[in-house]
């Protein structure tokens, strides 16, 4: 009882926004570390390490992102008009988000030159950056009344 008490509750708008933000926060954080490790390396060696990260990219969010991220907007969707401010992510969701946070300092500080980590970074930045774009989308349609 007392736990229902203090749960701060927001309205859906509100977790679909915290979702896309956090997804695009990440996204962009991911990229830019990919970016400035292949700043630091000849263009000729940056260029096709940043193109293979973009292109994993892309089959990531198809493959895999994409659907995550729309699976997790209509489990927000199906909550009642107000939800707690955490369940914005499933709760499976922050033990995946735990285990890749632990698993990015393993590999940041593994002996993997770090232009080569920057196509895992990118692959998986730009995945995250590409799928946000559904939670803003459904946002758009929340705010507007389309179904």
């Amino acid at each position: 009882m007392f736990f229902k008490k203090i749960r701060p509750a927001v309205p859906k708008c509100l977790l679909i926004t915290l979702a896309g933000l956090m997804w695009s926060t990440v996204g962009v954080m991911l990229c830019s570390m990919a970016y400035y490790w292949l700043k630091k390396v000849a263009w000729l060696t940056a260029f096709p390490l940043g193109l293979s990260g973009i292109i994993l990219s892309l089959a990531a969010y198809l493959f895999g992102f994409s659907g995550i991220a729309l699976k997790n907007i209509n489990r927000i969707c199906l909550l009642p008009e107000k939800g707690c401010i955490f369940a914005f992510q499933a709760w499976k969701s922050y033990l995946i988000i735990v285990f890749m946070i632990a698993l990015g300092i393993i590999l940041r500080h593994s002996p993997i030159p770090k232009h080569y980590l920057a196509i895992v970074y990118t692959a998986i930045g730009g995945a995250l950056l590409l799928s946000s774009l559904h939670y803003y989308q459904r946002l758009w349609q929340l705010i507007f009344k389309k179904p």
